[in-house]
């Protein structure tokens, strides 16, 4: 009884308790140093090591033999503790690991057969399918784990009855789209079920008047754009070949194009999603603007995965242009060519592209298509309307131009020239490779307020100049959205770790210029580290709110986009 007496005492002062304990914590940490950040309730103190702490979700006995240990009851905390991608920092604050850890969730087979049944034989669990599935594409981003079983669903239908199973055995789920990210989106750290969206790409109404379309969420931009030319239209984001439409509202991508009609979110009008419950939701109706409540559609895009799966989007569309003129001209600095594409904004002059390359980006050029391209820092613009007016457009830059020490100015009306000049840029990425045929690529994506562009990439290319490893620069110059592609020998430490150096310094003077640790690729599992300083951590919590109200079984796309030790 007297036991039982004690433990009420200490229970009713359990507020006060743990403020003080708290606070005492947290003054040591910052006397340190260290960030507060990734310290989640409840806490375990030691005589040993009063700052040593662990999570536990139950009252262990008050033991006072030799050392003295605490153990609170406390509401289980709404983050990621339980994984060990916390323990092993996967995507917090400081992280540097390439692999991501998670805890594999057992996969029942009661679930398999209700899969079967459902996707009949659109099913695999087959190990290379599963394997294919679970190493992005495009991306030097690796799991522990890869997905227990790949499904192939045909229908909105089939993706409402995979989810709802899904979260009735609270299995995870990775939807999958093109697989063209670089940021370890469609990882399965913790196993589960890839939901592989390639066969629901139909194209289900055109409305050539209205100048939108809806399409399923497996069809590539590509393909929609060829469905889309001889009704004289075309959807304007181009990110790269093979990415689906689903895939670029889920990371809310954009692409060389976006300087002139915007992003992923200014161009999808509305969108069905299954929830993780398998409801299916409508965002919004078909009109080109709205006040009807929440805008539940902004809300999806960019949202990678981790709140539903998208099975339809209503696009805008946009009339191919009358006319178009494509030119390129060379710089003695990046500086320089930086400097022109602020002035040229700055003008008025609208553009549809404005795209930046590094003396290192061109000869990658070279070596890979056998060119003799001046090994320059080098502007490529797209000018489009009427034939008198991209005419007097590249009379206007040329001045501009010649104002900033810019030289061999040459432009193209040609369809084909012009396929051809876009085709360098286009095939940038592949390019580096043919240098280093047996690296893999870091590919950094800041993006700064366009006046600060120039100094954000003379401050970078410093830095890029002196490393060991081969980098190349592009930007999307025009919106001041800047890619790095840092060349590594994943099998040299060294060599992983110079290039973490690099970007990081480019992530953090991005953020210091007001800027984003990722303009266009989106977060994954890549970027999660930077988030808080750009965001602060309210907004990481009030994401984690909206994430356990809509998936409180945390079964899309876990491990994604908030970072793990964001708890509320």
């Amino acid at each position: 009884m007297a036991f039982i007496s004690w433990l009420s005492r200490l229970r009713s002062s359990y507020s006060k308790t743990i403020t003080d304990l708290r606070s005492s914590f947290f003054h040591h940490l910052r006397s340190r140093g260290a960030s507060t950040t990734a310290i989640t309730p409840p806490y375990h103190f030691s005589k040993q090591n009063p700052f040593r702490f662990t999570c536990s979700n139950s009252i262990l006995p008050v033991t006072l033999a030799g050392s003295l240990a605490i153990h609170f009851q406390y509401p289980p905390p709404l983050c990621d503790a339980s994984l060990d991608s916390l323990s092993s920092g996967i995507g917090g604050v400081g992280s540097a690991e390439f692999v991501v850890k998670g805890s594999h969730k057992h996969v029942p087979q009661e679930l398999i057969e209700e899969l079967k049944a459902i996707c009949q034989d659109d099913t695999s669990i087959d190990y290379d399918e599963r394997y294919f599935h679970g190493k992005p594409q495009n991306s030097f981003h690796k799991a522990v784990n890869i997905p227990d079983v790949v499904v192939f669903p045909r229908s909105e239908e089939e993706v409402s009855n995979i989810v709802k199973s899904c979260d009735k055995h609270k299995v995870p789920i990775v939807p999958y789209g093109g697989a063209t990210s670089i940021e370890g989106h469609t990882l399965s750290p913790h196993g589960g079920v890839c939901i592989d969206m390639s066969l629901m790409k139909n194209v289900k109404a055109l409305h050539v008047e209205d100048m939108d379309v809806v399409v399923e969420s497996g069809i590539g931009w590509m393909e929609l754009n060829e469905y889309l030319e001889p009704h004289g239209l075309f959807f304007p984001l181009d990110p790269g070949p093979g990415a689906t439409i689903g895939g670029m509202c889920a990371t809310r991508c954009s692409g060389s194009l976006a300087v002139r009609y915007g992003t992923m979110r200014d161009n999808v009008i509305s969108l069905k999603v299954v929830l993780p419950n398998g409801d299916v939701v409508k965002t919004a109706s078909r009109a080109r603007k709205s006040a009807a409540g929440y805008d539940l559609t902004r809300l999806v895009i960019g949202s990678e995965g981790t709140l539903g799966v998208i099975t339809e989007v209503t696009l805008r569309l946009q009339k191919i242009p009358q006319h178009s003129v494509v030119a390129m001209c060379n710089f003695p600095t990046i500086k320089d060519a930086a400097d022109v594409s602020i002035a040229t904004m700055l003008s008025g002059i609208q553009v549809s592209r404005l795209e930046l390359m590094d003396e290192v980006q061109v000869r990658a050029v070279n070596v890979a298509n056998d060119k003799n391209l001046p090994e320059l820092p080098t502007l490529m613009f797209e000018f489009i309307g009427t034939e008198a007016y991209v005419r007097e457009q590249t009379l206007i830059v040329q001045k501009i131009i010649s104002e900033h020490r810019g030289s061999d100015f040459v432009f193209a009306e040609d369809p084909e020239a012009k396929k051809e000049l876009w085709k360098i840029r286009k095939e940038a990425l592949w390019a580096c490779f043919a240098m280093e045929p047996e690296y893999e690529a870091m590919i950094s994506d800041v993006c700064v307020p366009l006046s600060r562009l120039a100094e954000l990439i003379s401050c970078s290319k410093k830095e890029l100049d002196a490393s060991p490893l081969v980098c190349t620069v592009i930007a999307h110059a025009g919106d001041g959205n800047f890619h790095t592609v840092i060349l590594f020998d994943p099998s040299q430490e060294d060599q992983k770790r110079e290039a973490e150096r690099l970007n990081n310094f480019m992530v953090h003077t991005a953020l210091s210029m007001e800027g984003t640790c990722t303009g266009e690729h989106g977060v994954g599992t890549g970027k999660m580290k930077y988030l808080e300083k750009e965001l602060g951590i309210e907004a990481l919590k009030t994401m984690k709110r909206i994430k356990n109200a809509l998936d409180p079984n945390n079964i899309m796309n876990p491990g994604k986009l908030i970072p793990p030790h964001v708890c509320f």
